[in-house]
């Protein structure tokens, strides 16, 4: 072979490779259906749908997807693999998926194209103690994926749990999923499914999975566990596509509604769990890539979602009268109908009309905007009418810091039971308890909030003001004296004082006793404070008693703003009044003044800091008799 003809044969085995590996895989499902008992077998019929983008995608990509590779595995420690199938033909034929939407409502339609094709694979299985579970592989998504990581190098797994011991048949989706998703504009998609059992069935936003790599494209599908993908905040699995109001999933219903907000291609995962007597016994998976454009509607129907609720307008818990809000565009008539059941008089032609509810209940309310024109549009919502509900509590308990408020809840409810209680203290704490209890730290007013919810929904807030005393009892400050002199306590924050020891006092049930100490020592008190809100608290206060007066002063201080001796003053003891405090320099002249203890100097001279050296003080003092004195010595600035 020459070397030119191994040089294209290379290049062509590159481009098959990388159209293989083209994004075109948009979503996929796995369903399965009981097919009756054979000589002790359970036999199943699997079926696994991918969706293919067949306007982007290449052609060769598509064409490699067929054949499917299907691994079973026994859901056991070693996930044992039982069966394996890589020749597994497509059901012909390729269904092309509508795109369900007006055209002539839409000034600039994307050009989409979606094809559905069906791998089906029929097992015969023993009952087991474990689950079996079928799985399939394929890389990549999408490299536009906005809401995940890495989506251009990562695949997909697709599987479905069998399980071992209940005869079961997996639910089933009821549509296709949504190929055009307008920006701005009300979102309502029905994802529910059907279940051949009767079996309850329930829906929320789950992950997807990592699948195959571009490594391997289309691999032997691996056994279990399998990894999630890894989503960019702010989204998340629950949270896969913005939007406002949010884009949500009815748990009960399976409607996808909200408003999406960004433009972009999101990887939307739904689970679908179905019960059986209170036990969950099987998930179906639904993956599949929302793409939301700019579509320019010429009309749009619109009614706002002024509730947490799925795709609910309201949830009047008030009264049964319920005024709806008109946030359509481009109409010119409108047709409402109020979702009475059996009733042909709940409708109006109003803008934005008022309706009165017969009973309580939830009903199904359809706004059509220009009906029977040639460019209609319309739009579902759900309200809910289940008067009365009122939140309401009450509180007791002594309103002090650091006692305990006891909260009683009071709300009522003609629907019971209430479900939820969220507290807001005003304090930064919270709970979610129905009667909690709760200590305030601080003296002031507290705004407590309680928001309750019974369980259709209906919520309300109450809001108190809570006043806590702003208690802080005081013996006042330690204190210094000589021997002989009396002194005069201030104890401040209630109306009920106890002095104990009563040692030298006048009066120890006061709040200022006069204290004669005629000899030295030290002497602590115990102060019990008691408020008029009947909030107590303790305090300690110590004097000492000195044999005679005098003054402490540092021989150095260090001005240098470390916060520690930056300030050169006298700390007097026994004195009745300061004259005079002067600092001088070496030069004999004056750098500071002062006729107070208080201020002391900082070691500036003019306004700049003064040399570092020896400086000079002199005090000029009147003692507790009334004689004047005077006392000098020298300190030493440093830095």
């Amino acid at each position: 072979m020459n070397k030119r003809l191994l040089t294209i044969l290379s290049l062509l085995f590159l481009l098959f490779a990388n159209a293989a590996s083209a994004s075109h895989i948009v979503g996929g499902e796995f369903t399965y259906k009981y097919l009756g008992d054979s000589a002790g077998f359970r036999r199943y019929e699997v079926s696994l749908s991918i969706y293919e983008d067949c306007y982007n995608g290449q052609p060769e990509a598509i064409f490699q997807d067929n054949p499917a590779y299907l691994a079973l595995y026994l859901q056991n420690a070693a996930h044992t693999r039982i069966n394996l199938d890589t020749n597994i033909q497509f059901t012909p034929p390729a269904i092309s998926v509508p795109a369900n939407f007006s055209n002539t409502c839409v000034t600039n339609v994307p050009t989409v194209c979606l094809l559905k094709k069906t791998f089906i694979k029929r097992y015969a299985l023993p009952p087991s103690p474990v689950d079996y579970l079928v799985s399939y592989q394929r890389c990549c998504r999408n490299s536009s994926i906005m809401n995940i990581f890495s989506p251009g190098d990562n695949g997909s797994t697709y599987f479905c749990v069998i399980p071992g011991g209940a005869i079961n048949s997996s639910a089933v989706f009821k549509n296709y999923p949504p190929q055009i998703i307008c920006i701005n504009n009300p979102l309502v998609y029905d994802n529910s499914a059907t279940d051949a059992d009767g079996d309850s069935l329930s829906y929320e936003f789950c992950g997807g999975l990592l699948g195959a790599s571009d490594a391997d494209i289309k691999p032997i599908p691996t056994p279990p566990p399998y990894d999630s993908v890894k989503y960019i905040p702010p989204f998340n699995a629950k949270s896969p596509i913005t939007g406002f109001p949010p884009i949500q999933i009815d748990p009960v219903t399976g409607t996808i509604s909200g408003t999406p907000n960004r433009l972009g291609r999101f990887l939307v995962t739904v689970c679908c769990t179905e019960w059986r007597g209170g036990v969950a016994i099987n998930v179906s998976k639904r993956e599949f890539q929302f793409v939301v454009t700019d579509c320019s509607k010429v009309v749009v129907a619109d009614i706002p979602q002024l509730s947490d609720a799925p795709n609910t307008y309201i949830v009047n818990c008030q009264d049964y009268n319920v005024p709806f809000v008109n946030n359509s565009k481009g109409g010119f008539t409108y047709k409402w109908d109020f979702g009475v059941p059996e009733s042909t008089t709940d409708t109006s032609t109003e803008f934005q009309p008022t309706f009165i509810y017969p009973d309580t209940g939830t009903f199904t309310v359809k706004l059509v905007v220009n009906p029977g024109s040639t460019c209609p549009d319309s739009i579902t919502r759900l309200v809910k009418v289940y008067p009365k509900f009122n939140a309401a509590f009450a509180d007791s308990g002594q309103q002090c810091p650091g006692l305990p408020i006891i909260f009683q809840d009071l709300s009522s409810a003609t629907i019971k039971p209430i479900t939820l209680w969220k507290w807001t203290f005003g304090d930064g704490d919270s709970s979610f308890e129905q009667n909690p209890v709760h200590t305030f730290r601080y003296g002031g007013t507290y705004n407590v909030m309680l928001v309750s919810q019974n369980i259709k929904a209906c919520r309300d807030t109450a809001v108190q003001q809570v006043v806590i005393q702003n208690f802080k009892p005081t013996a006042g400050d330690d204190t210094i004296i000589v021997k002989g002199e009396h002194i005069r306590f201030d104890a401040q924050g209630g109306v009920l004082y106890q002095w104990s020891p009563s040692t030298n006092l006048d009066n120890p049930n006061v709040r200022d006793p006069l204290g004669y100490y005629p000899d030295t020592g030290s002497y602590t008190y115990n102060l019990f404070v008691k408020s008029a809100y009947g909030c107590e608290g303790f305090d300690t206060i110590t004097v000492r008693v000195v044999g005679q007066a005098y003054f402490v002063l540092p021989n150095a201080f260090s001005p240098n703003g470390d916060g520690l001796n930056d300030v050169f003053r006298p700390r007097a003891v026994g004195y009745r009044d300061l004259k005079s405090f002067r600092v001088f320099n070496r030069w004999g002249e004056q750098v500071y003044y002062s006729e107070t203890l208080e201020a002391g100097w900082n070691g500036n001279y003019k306004n700049v800091s003064a040399e570092l050296g020896v400086y000079f003080w002199e005090i000029k003092y009147i003692d507790r008799f009334g004689g004047e004195g005077v006392m000098k010595g020298d300190v030493t600035l440093l830095r």
